[in-house]
């Protein structure tokens, strides 16, 4: 073991590495017995391909560049794709990135189009495809811009004939109800195909806040009528609704403080324990019923397992494996499960559960050590004590190498990670990013900050009216805690986060002193011009429950602004931001750094064109991962051997 100083150790994991690693599949199901899913590419301008896992195990790529199975439906996305088999042969449609529109695709042969291109706004954007061939059509949730303005939109449940009919024809996307709520779901259909449920909600709410589950009855020709809302409101959301094997109405939701399942209102499993999550992207599964009357389940407080339900009972018997996070994504097939689960020491890989045997088991995407496992992290699960004696909890990620240690009067810097949403959470998950700093002698803690999800209603309800304030509180708090107790040096801490996280990092150097730099990752900088047409339609009224309403306290949105107060802002920082961003638009960076012209605060901004929120290009990774170990390195006096060089204006 060589003794050598925090920050300079030689690592085996770098940032091309980290790249080439990020992202996970996603949106799995069944096509036939086959298990189908999405995959990111990041060497292959990010997109997503379409994955299918044959009968003897080999795994395809179904799709070729430049196709990119991936939905623009609020912004944030929704479940791209679904298949069948007909006559032997997969059939399967999805949504292509590039220009929204729904194909249609048989394996050898070319994607063809069913939807048209709209030239009014944003166009037309498609999620939550159900193929319904004994129909001939595709049912699904159509988002239409009817004006330029990103508020100028409406969704609707709507069937899209299979035979392309509608490929140049608006007029033949039949609408199933003329309901009309501002955000809905796809609709599932009953075993007997007589009833429809989907979740819908408006604004101001979002859809971790209040939703309502609604039921249709379905006609012979696939009409809905007699709509009605059988559950939910302002103050209780449901994450997600199915049908049971026997025809009962099974959901999730928080009525009781924590999403819990429910079928026709009668409690199934109640636990303070989370069955359902924050509905960002539309089709996210946590429960899945099974033929059998049993129910998959993603479940937990915190982490998540996987998990089967027996509602007769209430007793949930866990997937024996070493997955401690399981993403919300599931599909069945007779007594078979898929799921896609992670671990402190695994990335998210393809999961299998037969619930006959009990035995799981990784089917897809099964991970494999890019670099020796001995430099990864080794996670510790923390409750840290914040202002007013409040709970947080947090994973602290110490410096590792299996090399390398400092000597012994040396403490190590850290950086604390604030996640995005803010409705969300930070999994316990290998993350190569993490390692990346970690292997090199820089300490990583990530803080679930009041307000993140999984640890019930209650907690997430911190933040209301609080962003800005709670969350900077509780980083701080995390950070301080590792000081005052001897694990981190109290003058090399720093911040970063991407999205609402990047928010809470240049708000915590707008108004603390605690850090001595921080990473600033696509932004929200300025609330007033977010809440006014800065961003896209879901999150638009955000702010009314993060902040509160503008019109009532617009002082409140000046005085939490890191725009409005860069004056404050002394700390180095590096800024990062996607040109093609439309939920945090570099128009916020670019007032920012306006203000912050002839101040003399080290700084570096770096813009990617063809970038949106959320970077899935590697070249964009890379160089965003060494500018900032560049910046720390810097600020922190750090000497890593392969340490890059930044830049920083005054």
């Amino acid at each position: 073991m060589q003794t050598l100083a925090y920050g300079s150790w030689p690592s085996p994991i770098g940032a091309a590495l980290a790249a080439a690693h990020d992202g996970h599949p996603e949106y799995v199901g069944f096509v036939g017995d086959e298990v189908w899913w999405t995959e990111p590419r990041p060497a292959e301008g990010g997109r997503r391909t379409l994955v299918r896992r044959r009968a003897d195990g080999t795994e395809e790529s179904v799709l070729a560049a430049p196709w990119n199975v991936r939905s623009r439906v609020i912004e944030y996305g929704g479940h791209p794709w679904a298949g069948t088999v007909r006559d032997g042969v997969p059939l399967v449609v999805f949504v292509n990135f590039a220009d929204q529109r729904l194909y249609r695709y048989e394996p050898g042969g070319e994607p063809r189009p069913l939807t048209p291109v709209s030239p009014v706004g944003d166009g037309l954007r498609w999620a939550q495809p159900q193929l319904r061939p004994e129909l001939g059509e595709v049912w699904c949730v159509l988002e239409e811009f009817t004006g330029d303005a990103s508020t100028d939109v409406r969704r609707v449940p709507v069937a899209v004939p299979l035979d392309g009919s509608a490929a140049e024809d608006r007029g033949a996307v039949r609408e199933l109800t003329g309901a009309r709520q501002r955000f809905v779901t796809g609709p599932r259909l009953s075993p007997d195909g007589r009833r429809a449920a989907w979740l819908a909600w408006d604004h101001p709410r979002m859809p971790w806040d209040g939703t309502e589950l609604v039921v249709a009855d379905v006609t012979d020709d696939g009409t809905f009528q007699q709509v009605r809302t059988v559950a939910g409101g302002p103050e209780e959301s449901i994450a997600q609704a199915d049908w049971s094997a026997d025809g009962r109405l099974l959901y999730a939701s928080d009525r009781g403080g924590w999403w819990n399942l429910y079928r026709d209102g009668e409690p199934l499993c109640p636990r303070e324990e989370e069955f359902g999550g924050p509905l960002w992207k539309l089709g996210y599964q946590w429960f899945a019923p099974l033929d059998s009357g049993l129910v998959a389940v993603v479940h937990g407080r915190g982490a998540t397992a996987l998990g089967i339900l027996d509602p007769e009972t209430g007793e949930v018997v866990d997937a024996a494996g070493p997955w401690t996070e399981f993403a919300p994504t599931l599909a069945v097939h007779g007594q078979r499960v898929v799921a896609v689960g992670a671990s402190p020491r695994s990335a998210y890989e393809v999961v299998e559960l037969d619930t006959r045997t009990g035995r799981a088991r990784v089917i897809g995407s099964a991970h494999a050590d890019a670099a020796d496992p001995t430099h990864y992290p080794e996670p510790l699960i923390r409750t840290f004590t914040g202002p007013e004696g409040r709970e947080i909890h947090a994973h602290v990620y110490p410096p590792h190498h299996p090399g390398y240690t400092a000597p012994a009067d040396e403490l190590p810097p850290y950086v604390v990670w604030a996640h995005g949403g803010p409705t969300g959470h930070a999994p316990l998950v290998l993350d190569l990013e993490i390692a990346y700093f970690t292997s090199r002698g820089i300490g990583v803690a990530e803080v679930n900050y009041g307000g993140s999800t999984g640890y019930g209603r209650e907690y997430r309800n911190r933040l209301r009216e609080q962003w800005g304030v709670v969350d900077v509180e509780d980083c701080a708090a995390v950070a301080l805690a590792l000081a005052e107790e001897g694990t981190a040096d109290r003058d090399r801490l720093a911040i970063r986060g991407g999205s609402a996280g990047g928010w809470t990092t240049a708000a915590s150097l707008a108004s603390t002193d605690v850090y001595a730099c921080g990473t600033i990752i696509y932004p929200i900088l300025d609330l007033a011009g977010w809440a006014t047409g800065e961003t896209h339609d879901f999150e638009s009224h955000y702010l009314e429950t993060l902040v509160g309403p503008l019109a009532e306290v617009p002082a409140r949105y000046a005085q939490r602004s890191p725009a409005e107060h860069a004056d404050q802002v002394t700390a180095p920082f590096l800024l990062l931001q996607g040109l093609d961003d439309v939920i945090c638009p570099p128009a916020q960076c670019e007032r920012f750094l306006e203000r912050m012209r002839g101040r003399g605060v080290p700084h570096a901004y770096i813009a990617f064109e063809g970038e949106g929120h959320g970077f899935r290009r590697a070249e964009t990774m890379v160089r965003a991962l060494e500018a900032e170990l560049a910046l720390y390195s810097k600020v922190f006096g750090l000497n890593p051997p392969d340490a890059p060089t930044l830049e920083l204006a005054g």
